[in-house]
């Protein structure tokens, strides 16, 4: 992924709650990954959605955090607030406790954004905390591919 960010001139930003900093751990591990990645924000509360990628309130009470419209609007924000050309962002419910009937554990909500597109989607992940977290990481990373 790095080879293709470089080749095409991009630079990653990432936006994350649930994978905590865990997509920017896996990116950076890279050697020569600040020719590719710009910086990442580890968005865990509602504040800080709101706070550091201008989240709004609105969404977070209509939708909750663990939305599709929640992610595209923290990809969004870290595109706008980073100095990046592509952006993602996961958002979700890693477990073990904290789901609900509508959004169980496992259900991890992801946005990626490039200019002016923006798409998400929702994944039901099964497994326990790592496992979903890990699941989320590749699923993100594989979503910059596409853009690609």
């Amino acid at each position: 992924m790095g080879k293709k960010l470089k080749a095409s001139g991009s630079m990653l930003v990432t936006a994350e709650s649930c994978t905590g900093g865990w997509v920017a751990q896996a990116v950076t591990s890279v050697p020569g990954s600040s020719d590719w990645f710009e910086r990442g924000y580890v968005t865990y509360s509602n504040a800080a959605k709101r706070e550091e990628l201008g989240v709004r309130k609105a969404t977070l009470a209509r939708h909750g955090a663990v939305s599709e419209q929640a992610a595209r609007e923290m990809a969004r924000g870290a595109l706008k607030n980073g100095r990046g050309s592509i952006a993602l962002a996961v958002t979700g419910v890693a477990g073990p406790g904290g789901g609900s009937p509508g959004k169980p554990v496992g259900m991890v909500c992801f946005g990626w954004a490039q200019g002016r597109r923006i798409r998400s989607d929702t994944k039901l992940f099964r497994g326990g905390r790592t496992s979903v977290r890990r699941q989320s990481v590749m699923h993100a990373l594989q979503g910059v591919l596409k853009w690609l």
